[in-house]
């Protein structure tokens, strides 16, 4: 095996992992939600960054208000989902760098006193940074089901603070025992297709 991790925790995290469509009414709970924070805040981000902010949406109210800016093939997962992420892109992040990059000090007026550099590094990391909670998610051994389908914008003014960019939304539960939970498996490209040798 060319592997280091284990096949079970392989399959867990990619082979046997499925985009979820259709969720069980069993709750996530706030522990789940933290374990999956301890673990993929260890993803590398440039400048140690970490500009991914996570907005959960758990209430009755606050899930009717999302599912509303949301496309219509969106709308009934998320309103089945025990718990919705709303991930964006803090680009304010800077603010945090003294405390993030002790190795650099001043980094964030040495490198990052623009906006506009700010938001597009914050971006690009905080987007790595939605794979790794994506990949943590499954860790729990729970189901994500991210989607960018929706009025952005919209959940934007509706949830975040005027300097978080959305990403994506991720709903989160266990994906139900029922037929149409989540697609087949589609296929993939091969190694030939994708890597290439210089």
């Amino acid at each position: 095996m060319s592997l280091a991790l284990d096949p079970a925790a392989q399959d867990l995290l990619f082979r046997e992992a499925h985009t979820a469509q259709k969720f069980s009414p069993e709750p996530v709970t706030e522990e789940q939600l933290r374990a999956i924070h301890d673990l993929v805040k260890f993803g590398p981000t440039a400048f140690n960054q970490s500009p991914l902010r996570v907005t959960l949406v758990q209430s009755p109210e606050a899930r009717e208000r999302l599912v509303a800016l949301l496309s219509d093939g969106n709308k009934a997962k998320t309103a089945s989902a025990p718990v919705t992420a709303i991930l964006s892109a803090d680009a304010e992040f800077h603010q945090e760098l003294d405390v993030l990059l002790p190795a650099i000090p001043g980094a964030k007026d040495m490198f990052f006193s623009e906006r506009p550099v700010r938001e597009r590094s914050a971006l690009s990391n905080a987007q790595l940074q939605a794979a790794y909670f994506i990949i943590g998610v499954r860790a729990a051994g729970l189901a994500a089901g991210p989607m960018t389908g929706g009025d952005m914008e919209g959940i934007r003014k509706e949830f975040l603070d005027d300097d978080h960019l959305p990403l994506m939304v991720v709903n989160i539960g266990r994906i139900a025992e029922e037929e149409g939970a989540h697609h087949p498996r589609a296929p993939r490209l091969s190694y030939e297709q994708v890597f290439t040798t210089v």
